[in-house]
């Protein structure tokens, strides 16, 4: 009885042992994944800062300017890639809406964001752009991979339409959370200007062709959430400059903006939230549950030994030394 009880106790350690490392290496890459219907929406705000007045050409300085971006996930359009890609894919649809202390429009830029929902690497196909403009990324943009490691990663930018190291600069903590802190500088570039802007008649065409041009820098700070791969919290100390041309008179250089970019409180909080909750599960799959199957495995090949020494010891009154009787009964005579 004893020998089948560590036996079938020894299969289920086995079992349990060799199921820990299925479910981090094989299962947990398959199953964790960035839904292709997600919908986010993120309010950004730069204080006390410098704008251009597109009717008089002239910088003011004003008391907030707000951001809203918006992330929509399309569906329709994952499933359409998803059957020549061969993966599974995201297809993000976003928007980031620039709106002035009056609350008119500054600027209005779309964008499409299409990426690998396990690896979240971009994925190239027909529709990837920002402001219209075809663009092919490399690296990642919005939302850092599963399991984000402490190394540099590459980070596509969407106002230059290239891509550039986001360095690792070291862990912190940051409401409760341990997060990962990169940082990213873009130099002066020359970057295109906005479709939209928000003077009637005034195009990125007519201003082309006063010689004017558009030129951005900016210091890009992220704190992520390493087990998700979520920013909790998200920084620019941006700026923007017009050049040349005959639209700015006698001035060589006209601010355009300039800010330190801040995600709101109220964000953060409902971020930081959310994240809270989705990393238990990714946490259940890559730590608790391996390292719960193994201590279980190693407690059931233990009990299983006990078992096992335990059937092999002789009872109460069995025959010793090679089964020979201590007392043998007297001879007949």
């Amino acid at each position: 009885m004893h020998g089948t009880a560590s036996l079938v106790l020894l299969a289920f350690a086995v079992f349990f042992v060799a199921l820990s490392p299925l479910l981090r290496w094989y299962a947990f890459p398959r199953l964790a994944k960035v839904p292709p219907g997600q919908y986010q929406e993120m309010v950004l705000e730069a204080e006390d800062a410098t704008l251009l007045d597109y009717g008089t050409m002239k910088p003011e300085k004003v008391s907030k300017v707000t951001i809203v971006q918006t992330l929509k996930g399309n569906v329709e359009e994952s499933a359409k890639i998803e059957r020549t890609a061969g993966r599974d894919v995201v297809v993000w649809d976003g928007l980031s809406h620039v709106v002035g202390p009056d609350g008119k429009m500054v600027s209005s830029i779309p964008e499409r964001y299409i990426f690998d929902a396990h690896t979240q690497a971009p994925v190239h196909a027909d529709g990837e752009h920002v402001d219209g403009d075809p663009v092919r990324r490399e690296g990642i943009e919005f939302k850092w991979p599963f399991l984000t490691e402490k190394r540099d990663y590459t980070y596509f930018d969407a106002q230059a339409r290239t891509s550039a190291p986001i360095r690792y600069e070291g862990t912190q903590t940051f409401r409760g959370l341990e997060v990962y802190y990169f940082e990213q500088t873009i130099p002066w570039t020359k970057v295109p200007m906005p479709k939209k802007l928000p003077v009637a008649g005034i195009t990125p065409e007519s201003v082309g062709k006063t010689g004017t041009t558009r030129w951005y820098t900016t210091r890009r700070m992220f704190w992520v959430d390493p087990t998700t791969g979520a920013p909790v919290n998200g920084q620019e100390i941006h700026k923007e400059e017009l050049r040349g041309g005959t639209l700015l008179g006698d001035r060589d250089t006209v601010t355009a903006f300039a800010g330190r970019v801040k995600m709101r409180d109220d964000y953060i909080d409902s971020t930081v939230g959310l994240v809270k909750s989705q990393r238990q599960l990714i946490l259940l799959m890559t730590g608790y549950l391996p390292w719960g199957f193994v201590v279980l495995g190693a407690g059931l090949i233990a009990l299983s030994l006990v078992l096992e020494a335990r059937g092999r010891r002789p009872g109460p009154g069995a025959p010793v030394d090679g089964g020979a009787d201590p007392h043998p009964a007297p001879a007949d005579v």
